[in-house]
């Protein structure tokens, strides 16, 4: 079964993604916003919370430290803590991302890759006690991917957390749920700014429709919007 999958993101009314370049609260502050995207975070209850390579790599911010060989790895599949409660989920295709640890934030770090990532890539994720799930197929199929999660790990609930590229792809592919944003009442509008989602040229005409599930005043003048996501009617 595949798990819930909810893109949650804050966002300006100019559909732009970075807190900290927003002008300011009406009480002076920015760190207002990252406090109530927290605290809508934890109260969607996820099991796991999942980004794409740019993303993770600015948390993660490990460099390579290869291990030596011969590598035995095993594939598709190395899960290092079947015990684990949280998850951080990373999708890597081309197996890029380093961690020096297997969590981070306390979350149990898995990562998605592609089929053509190389046994020492592996054999690095693998010392570090981090988990990876390898694609079997040419082209990632990340709707099954995430259904080897839930029943190897038991993940259900997944928060969707950028950046706009991974939650373009993942919307487009029918696989994102619910929509969840924070909208603060501050603004960005630097030209080229960094938007909440994105889907090459075409953008996700045709492909996505949504109806809204609710409307919820925050403090400071934010509003959190809640929209469920299906397939266009014919």
């Amino acid at each position: 079964m595949k798990p819930t999958l909810i893109c949650l993101m804050i966002t300006s009314p100019d559909g732009t993604l970075h807190p900290s370049r927003l002008t300011k609260s009406p009480d002076g502050s920015r760190s207002d916003w990252s406090k109530l995207y927290d605290q809508v975070h934890a109260d969607h209850g996820g099991d796991a919370w999942m980004v794409g390579r740019t993303t993770m790599a600015e948390i993660s911010k490990a460099g390579p430290h290869p291990v030596d060989g011969p590598h035995a790895v095993t594939r598709p599949a190395h899960f290092a803590d079947r015990s684990a409660k949280s998850f951080a989920i990373a999708i890597d295709r081309g197996g890029k991302l380093h961690f020096d640890k297997g969590d981070l934030y306390g979350d149990h770090v898995v990562v998605l890759l592609g089929r053509d990532v190389p046994d020492s890539h592996l054999a690095e994720l693998a010392s570090d006690g981090v988990s990876y799930l390898v694609s079997e197929s040419d082209e990632m199929d990340i709707g099954a991917m995430l259904e080897t999660l839930n029943g190897e790990l038991g993940i259900s609930r997944i928060l969707l957390e950028g950046g706009a590229g991974t939650n373009g792809a993942l919307l487009a592919a029918g696989l994102v749920d619910e929509i969840s944003l924070v909208v603060a009442p501050a603004l960005d509008a630097r030209k080229g700014a960094d938007r909440v989602i994105e889907f090459g040229e075409e953008g996700l005409a045709g492909k996505v429709e949504l109806s809204l599930l609710s409307c919820t005043p925050l403090s400071h003048g934010a509003i959190h919007l809640r929209y469920k996501t299906q397939a266009p009617s014919a």
